[in-house]
C-alpha cells in the first residue's frame, strides 16, 4: 500500500482533483456490513464541487463485494473510468464506488454516501463518531456566536420575528445565520413541514413554512433540535434562509444573498417532494 507521508499537505492533480491525507479513523457500512474500515483515508475535492468526499486504500476496503459496474456512471465523477457495484445484503448496489484517474489516487477506492447522493453506504463514522452527508471540511469553520444584536425578519412585509439574543451561525462559504429563540418569532404563522435535512456540521434540521398566499417558497424556517455539540447553542432556535426573507439587524436591512440555496428557493416542491432532504442544509 502506498500511503501518503504527511497529513495537511494540500496537493493537485493534472485532472485538477484536490487531495490531502486524513488521519481519521474512517469506516463505512451497508447496513450493518463494514465495507471500509479504514486507518489511511485521503480526503478529495473534485472540481466545481463545494465538499470533500473520502477515498481508501484498497487493502482498507471488502473489495471481495464489489463487481465490475453493469451500467456504469460515466461523467458523474471527474474524469473517472472505473464504477463497481457492491453486493450486500443479498442484492447490488449500483455504482456504489470508483476510482479517481489521478496516478496519485491509482491504488484508492472512493464511496457514493446514501444521505447525500440516494446510493451507496449509508452509515459512516470518523473514530467513534456517526458522520453524514459528506466528510468534514478541513478548510471550513462553523462558529456559533450568542449575541445581542438587534434582529428583525420580514416577509412580505410583516414582522414575522424580532430579538435583541440571537446566536449568530458564521459558516465558510454561506452568509451569517440568526437564530432566534421561539418566543421572539411569530410561529403562528407557520405550519410545520415533514421536510428534513442533515448536515455533518450541525445535525439534522426540522423545517416550517410561510401559512401566507404570497409568492414565498416552502421550508423558510428550520430549527436543530438536538444538534451537534460544535453549535449546541442553537438547539432548538429557528433560522431562515436571508436569500428569501429581509433581515434587518441593528436598523440596517440586509441585502439578500445568493448562495448555493438560492436555485433550490427558486422552486417550489410539491407536496410529494422532498421529505426527506440528502444535501447539506444551511
Amino acid at each position: 500500500m502506498t500511503t501518503p507521508t504527511t497529513a495537511g499537505s494540500l496537493r493537485t492533480t493534472p485532472e485538477g482533483l484536490l487531495w490531502e491525507p486524513s488521519r481519521r479513523w474512517v469506516r463505512g457500512r451497508a447496513g450493518d456490513l463494514t465495507v471500509v474500515d479504514s486507518r489511511h483515508p485521503v480526503l478529495v475535492w473534485e472540481p466545481r464541487v463545494p465538499v470533500p468526499t473520502y477515498a481508501f486504500p484498497r487493502d482498507e476496503v471488502r473489495q471481495d463485494l464489489l463487481r465490475p459496474a453493469r451500467r456504469p456512471r460515466t461523467g458523474s465523477h471527474t474524469g473517472s473510468r472505473i464504477f463497481y457495484d457492491l453486493e450486500a445484503d443479498g442484492g447490488l448496489l449500483e455504482n456504489a464506488a470508483w476510482t479517481f484517474p489521478a496516478a496519485e489516487l491509482a491504488g484508492h477506492i472512493a464511496f457514493e454516501w446514501r444521505s447525500r447522493t440516494g446510493r451507496g453506504l449509508d452509515h459512516w463514522y470518523e473514530e467513534e463518531e456517526e458522520i453524514f452527508i459528506h466528510p468534514r471540511d478541513p478548510y471550513k469553520r462553523v462558529d456559533a456566536l450568542p449575541s445581542s444584536r438587534h434582529v428583525q425578519v420580514e416577509i412580505a412585509g410583516t414582522v414575522v420575528a424580532d430579538t435583541r439574543r440571537p446566536v449568530l451561525i458564521f459558516e465558510t462559504g454561506l452568509p451569517t445565520r440568526y437564530y432566534l429563540p421561539r418566543e421572539d418569532v411569530r410561529l403562528d404563522l407557520f405550519n410545520p413541514s415533514d421536510h428534513s435535512t442533515g448536515c455533518p456540521y450541525k445535525g439534522t434540521a426540522t423545517y416550517w413554512s410561510w401559512r401566507g398566499e404570497d409568492d414565498v417558497p416552502p421550508d423558510i424556517l428550520w430549527s436543530y433540535p438536538e444538534p451537534l455539540p460544535a453549535v449546541a447553542a442553537v438547539r432548538g432556535l429557528l433560522a431562515f434562509y436571508n436569500e428569501v426573507v429581509d433581515i434587518v439587524v441593528d436598523d440596517e436591512r440586509q441585502e439578500r444573498p445568493t448562495t448555493p440555496f438560492s436555485k433550490v428557493l427558486s422552486v417550489k416542491r410539491t407536496p410529494r417532494q422532498g421529505a426527506q432532504g440528502v444535501a447539506q442544509d444551511p
